[in-house]
């Protein structure tokens, strides 16, 4: 969950994530992937992208490794689709993405209000609201807060080179309690992944992202079809 205070407080466990791939260190970009086509979890932008005031962070194959990674450790990965966005503590959806739902879900032993594809707190999410003006509580909005909370913990730049070390993932594991320690455990004293297991997760995510952005950088640059004058049937044998 995004920052650390609660009310008793758990990450979503394993048992409840839903659609990820089995033995993610042998699984190849080339043999399956694991973003859904159309889904926020490939989503990385260009590099004509412009931040500007609404959106702050340009998301590049590093950083959406990274935020899908979070996902994963939260439990809010639901095999990267969007649905993940409205995850509550518990695994309920929220009805809305208006704004946060600020509601206390109790279960048998912890009781949280933390929700969203970071598992943000209300009071997190109050800070992000008030540092970078975001607006709503819908994906992009989850995604930029997300980006904001890791720079705060002046974890962007490691961030950015491409590689989940283990410092990184102990720089993040104040703010995500799933995220280990160097020591391998949680911050809070809470369930948490093991570093292998993220750094596995990391690095398919990282390679698939990175050969969508080489093939749309290619389709840019690539050379319109040549003209075809000939008959219909013969033009359509060239396709």
């Amino acid at each position: 969950m995004a920052t650390s205070a609660f009310i008793g407080r758990q990450t979503l466990n394993a048992a409840m994530i839903v659609g990820v791939l089995p033995a993610l260190s042998s699984v190849l970009p080339a043999q399956a992937s694991l973003l859904p086509p159309a889904s926020r979890a490939q989503l990385i932008h260009t590099s004509e992208f412009q931040p500007s005031r609404a959106i702050p962070y340009v998301i590049t194959p590093e950083r959406r490794a990274l935020l899908n990674t979070i996902r994963f450790a939260e439990g809010t990965w639901k095999g990267g689709l969007d649905v993940g966005y409205r995850v509550m503590f518990g695994g309920g959806l929220m009805p809305s993405l208006d704004r946060h739902p600020n509601r206390v879900i109790y279960s048998s032993r912890y009781a949280s209000a933390a929700a969203g594809a970071y598992q943000f707190m209300p009071f997190t999410w109050n800070l992000v609201r008030r540092s970078i003006g975001v607006r709503g509580f819908g994906p992009e909005a989850q995604d930029q807060g997300a980006l904001f909370l890791i720079q705060r913990r002046k974890a962007l730049g490691l961030t950015d080179t491409g590689v989940l070390t283990p410092l990184l993932a102990a720089m993040l594991a104040p703010e995500w309690a799933s995220f280990p320690t160097l020591a391998g455990r949680s911050y809070y004293g809470q369930p948490v992944k093991k570093y292998a297991r993220l750094r596995s997760f990391y690095d398919v995510n990282l390679a698939e992202l990175r050969r969508l952005r080489d093939v749309k950088r290619q389709a840019l640059i690539a050379p319109p079809p040549a003209l075809c004058t000939g008959s219909r049937i013969e033009c359509a044998t060239r396709l």
